[in-house]
């Protein structure tokens, strides 16, 4: 993986001197709260409902062991023990104290990482595929164009106040494990018929207030002009975009509002005056960065490992966990594993700095000292021998993180919600919880199948409820909390956004209404057919029907919404 070089560790250590410089004058008086909120926002520091919360940058998801180890350290010595994995590839520390702000950047400075640009109108951290580098269906390796966005987007001064937040994902796989029609910018790496490499991009596309799919705005971009081309898309939006009012200030609002053909042309015109600038990519530049990402001292293994096939026939608990939680890899004799931070009674993305220093243990004895993040909020080692599955599942379940449940119902995304967000309408963890509980057998959850469940606190959408299966995003109704349920969502290849089914319910009943839900799916499905799959070809009448039935909105506790 990538590590930083001389230029990387200067640029984060002055950024951390000038903020402790920053944090001396606002605690001496010399800056006012208001000079100091965008200050603290451009080092990640947010005001919460209950104490400042501290989000750090993972580029791509990517983490070394002695990385996450401060975490750990970081979870322990400044915050209550454990940290919280986003859908953005950051960790979020919820409990940190304002003053000692500089003192945790600059410890976390020492293993180059950091928290810039994880707030404010600028281009955020770029995020992946996890499995990037080692899936059995990719075609290009996307981190080293995920690495040059980073050097390039880092404090570019044309970019650092946009109008509003902006997110790019790329993919290099031919299943989509980024979500990139979600994203401002998607970026797809693709060959065209003379085996060259370049981009389909996609743009306008994201969550929140006005959920929208990205349209495709390019089909094929030489990959040398992949950044000049994002600064065209880029201008247009500084230029063109809403700064009047925050919310459809989303460069997805002004592709909208254009039309695609009418963005395209604009951006188009720009390109042709800086297509070939100082943006342009060489053959030397992509080479300095594919070099940190070559492939790690593989052994030469057989496809199949003897011992690991024998262990899952000895015990059923292990081969519960293979069958959900271990992926194929592009190598003879090795596995991709997800490590669960999903066990019930967890709020889904938290991890405790003990976990923290065992995940490190993990990757250093199974994985070649790298761990990765997933943007459905769980842990991934990318390169174990299959040989040692069966003692890293033993560890892991010792430590709480082998609940074998990936892509399960229990498998939720959920954010903060109330409980930490002073953005939020409402609490999520509890609603997860409850869900969770009601699920909290493996058996039963099996036997339904893959079902994605996500939960959102507020319309922010940080818990991309519009793309699960099934979506619970907290609406306030006159002051009190609500659950609005959405069904047939689905991210990857056919991103497809969930369609409300009615009236929005009271927290006691939301594990009721997803377990007439599952029923119902369960009751109409055919043989092998999963849940999305039932609800795109039966529709949502029957659920809406199981849910509601023919009882008033009295009877049901709902509140309109």
């Amino acid at each position: 993986m990538y590590r930083y070089d001389d230029y990387d560790q200067q640029l984060v250590d002055e950024r951390v001197a000038q903020f402790t410089d920053q944090t001396r004058r606002y605690f001496a008086g010399e800056l006012t709260e208001e000079e100091f909120l965008p200050l603290r926002l451009q080092n990640g520091i947010y005001i919460q409902r209950h104490a400042p919360m501290l989000r750090l940058a993972i580029p791509y998801g990517n983490l070394r062991a002695d990385q996450v180890r401060m975490y750990g350290h970081i979870a322990r010595t400044y915050d209550r023990g454990y940290g919280h994995f986003t859908t953005r590839h950051n960790m979020q520390f919820n409990w940190c104290e304002l003053e000692k702000m500089p003192e945790i950047l600059a410890k976390l400075a020492t293993v180059q990482l950091h928290a810039i640009q994880t707030s404010g109108n600028c281009i955020r951290n770029t995020s992946t595929d996890p499995f990037a580098g080692v899936a059995e269906d990719e075609r290009i390796d996307p981190r080293p164009w995920c690495e040059l966005i980073r050097q390039w987007s880092t404090f570019h001064p044309e970019f650092a106040y946009l109008p509003r937040k902006f997110k790019i994902a790329v993919n290099g796989a031919e299943e989509d494990r980024a979500v990139i029609r979600c994203h401002d910018i998607g970026l797809e790496l693709v060959k065209n018929e003379a085996g060259e490499t370049g981009f389909r991009i996609f743009v306008g596309g994201g969550l929140g207030r006005t959920p929208i799919i990205g349209e495709e705005i390019a089909s094929f971009v030489p990959w040398q002009h992949l950044l000049t081309y994002c600064e065209s898309i880029l201008r247009v939006y500084n230029r063109f975009g809403r700064r009047d009012n925050k919310f459809k200030a989303r460069i997805k609002i002004i592709v909208k509002s254009l039309g695609v053909d009418e963005f395209r042309r604009r951006v188009e015109a720009d390109w042709a005056h800086f297509k070939d600038g100082p943006s342009t990519l060489t053959q030397q530049e992509l080479d300095r960065v594919a070099a940190c990402f070559v492939d790690p001292d593989y052994k030469m293994l057989p496809k199949t490992d003897a011992g690991y096939v024998q262990a899952q026939a000895d015990s059923k608990p292990f081969a519960a966990w293979v069958k959900r939680n271990v992926r194929g890899h592009k190598r003879p004799g090795y596995a991709s594993v997800v490590l669960s931070l999903k066990k019930t009674g967890v709020p889904p993305g938290d991890v405790t700095d003990t976990q923290l220093d065992l995940i490190a243990d993990l990757a250093d004895r199974y994985s070649f000292g790298e761990v990765r993040i997933t943007h459905e909020q769980n842990v991934v080692l990318a390169d174990v021998e299959q040989s040692a599955l069966f003692a890293l599942w033993e560890q892991a379940r010792a430590g709480g993180l082998a609940t074998p449940n990936i892509g399960l119902l229990t498998d939720m995304i959920c954010c903060p919600g109330g409980d930490f967000c002073s953005l939020a309408n409402a609490k999520s963890i509890p609603i997860a919880e409850a869900v969770q509980r009601r699920f909290d057998d493996l058996d039963y959850l099996h036997d339904i199948g893959e079902l994605e469940l996500n939960i959102s606190g507020c319309m922010n959408a940080c818990g991309h409820h519009h793309v699960g299966h099934i979506g619970i995003l907290g609406v306030d109704k006159n002051g009190e909390e609500w659950y609005q349920i959405t069904i047939g969502g689905r991210q990857g290849n056919l991103t497809h956004l969930g369609k409300v089914i009615g009236p929005s319910f009271a927290a006691a009943d939301v594990p009721d209404v997803i377990e007439t839900l599952v029923n119902t799916y369960v009751a109409h499905r055919h043989e092998g057919e999963r849940f999305i799959d039932t609800v795109h070809r039966i529709g949502a009448d029957p659920f809406k029907q199981a849910v509601y039935g023919d009882k008033t909105p009295a009877q049901r506790k709902v509140a309109n919404g």
